[in-house]
């Protein structure tokens, strides 16, 4: 998830190939949360969870850092995120309105993405709070699964949990509107150099 290399047009790497298993992880989770295999999915969401440092070490390490893969990496990282509330949803671990609140701020970042495409314009670069906050969220939902699975863990764990989650979800929504307030900016530049004449 690092902008400062150049990024290359390639498509088949070793990171491009971890996020996209990490893609295909996301069904096989949330069915172990429907058929109350909960171990097996807290699991599964750590290594997910790892994977998304790993992918990212890899294409440093390697310098094989994709325009491909500067899309999958939070695109995988958002789709996770989003099928985990749902699914502590689901086992009534968080209640609906958490869920609504994360996956809002992800169509905020959408309707940035579609801002950016409608100009032309490049991806927009990581901030490094933004990865605090996807590092928070990612740390904090396997936290409340892990209190799921273990009770006993859970008395202590669940309201720890809470205190990160709600500074998780507040941060997440400022990062998300600075996003979006970048993609205008950069809109808004791109349509200045448009002569009038090619407006529309």
């Amino acid at each position: 998830m690092v902008d400062e290399q150049v990024a290359s047009s390639k498509v088949f790497t070793l990171a491009n190939a971890v996020s996209v298993i990490r893609l295909m992880a996301i069904p096989v989770f949330l069915w172990l949360v429907i058929e109350d295999r909960l171990l097996i999915a807290f699991v599964l969401l750590v290594v997910a969870v790892l994977t998304d440092f790993v992918d990212g070490m890899i294409a440093r390490r390697m310098n094989e850092i994709t325009k491909l893969g500067q899309f999958l990496d939070p695109f995988a990282d958002r789709l996770f995120i989003a099928a985990t509330v749902i699914a502590l949803a689901i086992q009534d671990v968080v209640p609906w309105w958490f869920v609504i609140a994360v996956m809002l701020r992800d169509a905020l970042l959408g309707v940035g993405g579609v801002v950016m495409a409608r100009y032309g314009a490049a991806t927009l670069p990581v901030k490094w709070w933004g990865k605090v906050a996807t590092f928070a969220m990612l740390f904090v939902l396997p936290l409340f699964l892990l209190g799921t699975v273990f009770p006993g863990v859970g008395e202590i764990t669940n309201p720890i949990a809470w205190v990160l989650a709600i500074v998780t979800v507040v941060l997440y929504w400022v990062v998300g509107f600075s996003y979006l307030f970048d993609a205008i900016a950069i809109a808004k530049k791109r349509l200045a150099r448009v002569p009038f004449l090619e407006i529309g």
